[in-house]
């Protein structure tokens, strides 16, 4: 079996300790040269926070204890497809790669697919379901301004 199996079986068996415990069936590990730095699990049921995803807390908390430089150098295993948001902040902290084992299509007939999701990002923010408003404030665009000069 291989190293990513080995890492994708980790978070699967993190996920199915979950579902035991009262939570949804996701699981993620954060692997750097080989070593896992951390392993989360979805914590929804337990927060209410419907942001606190497997992928979002493992990010966290390398985050909180190494500093997110260090996920450029990381690889994220997940049980599942990360949705878009997860999948945003991997981008965000330049995660290096990106390994699941259930696909959006596995989970659609679960209700754990975010495949809908993905399609509604796809349109242009004028088309989408979720009504989305550009208001341009000179206000805001100062700010932006300001940062940029103490960059």
């Amino acid at each position: 079996m291989s190293n990513h199996n080995n890492h994708l079986q980790h978070a699967i068996m993190l996920a199915a300790a979950n579902v035991e415990n009262g939570g949804r069936p996701f699981g993620a590990v954060i692997v750097r040269h080989g070593e896992v730095i951390a392993e989360a699990v979805n914590t929804l049921h337990q927060s209410g926070d419907p942001t606190a995803h497997a992928e979002l807390n493992a990010i966290r908390d390398v985050s909180l204890r190494m500093g997110n430089q260090i996920l450029r150098e990381c690889v994220v295993y997940a049980s599942g497809q990360p949705c878009p948001m997860c999948l945003s902040a991997m981008y965000l902290t330049g995660v290096r790669e990106v390994y699941f084992a259930n696909s959006n299509q596995d989970g659609e007939r679960f209700n754990l697919s975010t495949a809908a999701i993905y399609q509604q990002l796809q349109q242009p923010l004028e088309s989408q379901s979720l009504p989305i408003h550009h208001c341009p404030q000179p206000e805001g665009l100062a700010l932006y301004q300001r940062w940029a000069g103490k960059a």
